[in-house]
């Protein structure tokens, strides 16, 4: 039976080449399989000038340039006169809501989301504003993947994708793996997941905790949530909190 499409993606911006990644591993097999449609589109065809400008002096003065509205309201125009169902728009900016677990969980259900990757001093303001008035987008998310700057947005779209992909139906090879994951919802929710380890038993002189090789499932479970709670207080004490 064909496996049945289950997320589009549309993304713009200035380095297609950036989305390379997106062929490989996880997400590439996805798309091999048809579960998820991926097409990248470079803002500078949009442009009506020689030489293809996307920015523009700030109002109001400062330093950098500020992404043209003109340009962006083409060229997100363009994909969604392609689109089926009204999509999720995506924006990534250091000053949006951060991304989490959950919110991954959130998209990876949508049937088609559209990221505008900014660079520069980021897109005038009036775009998102626009698409949050005009009612052609189910939902607009500005998400930042953390408190720290990036050069532009592709880097975030990754990050935001690569979490998202693997929780769809069929991305990973065994559905059970992301219940196990940090942050993953149920028993050991608001934990970071414990140490890991495989074979060989011994490795330079470390040797694999004795009750993982014990064979008694509920003094593995016990021990693993132990080390869960001990890495959290170490790492997140914020989270051992909630």
């Amino acid at each position: 039976m064909k496996k049945m499409l289950l997320m589009r993606v549309d993304l713009i911006t200035i380095f297609p080449d950036y989305f390379s990644p997106l062929n490989l591993s996880l997400f590439g097999k996805a798309q091999e399989a048809k579960l998820i449609e991926v097409k990248v589109h470079d803002l500078r065809t949009f442009t009506a000038d020689k030489h293809k400008t996307v920015d523009d002096a700030p109002y109001g003065g400062g330093p950098g340039m500020v992404m043209s509205p003109v340009i962006w309201g083409e060229a997100i125009d363009s994909v969604l006169a392609q689109a089926t169902i009204k999509p999720v728009l995506i924006v990534p900016t250091p000053s949006g809501q951060v991304f989490n677990q959950e919110l991954a969980q959130k998209l990876s259900n949508q049937e088609h989301l559209v990221f505008i990757n900014g660079r520069y001093e980021g897109i005038d303001s009036r775009v998102v504003q626009h698409y949050q008035d005009s009612n052609k987008f189910s939902e607009v998310l500005e998400i930042s993947i953390g408190d720290y700057v990036l050069a532009g947005g592709e880097v975030a779209s990754l990050v935001i994708l690569e979490a998202t992909s693997r929780l769809i139906n069929g991305v990973l090879g065994n559905e059970d793996s992301v219940s196990d994951d940090s942050f993953a919802p149920g028993s050991m929710q608001n934990l970071l997941e414990g140490p890991i380890y495989t074979r060989p038993p011994v490795w330079r002189d470390l040797n694999v905790p004795e009750v993982l090789t014990s064979g008694d499932h509920g003094k593995i479970s016990q021990w693993r949530k132990e080390k869960a709670l001990e890495r959290t207080k170490k790492f997140r004490p914020d989270l051992d909190s909630k």
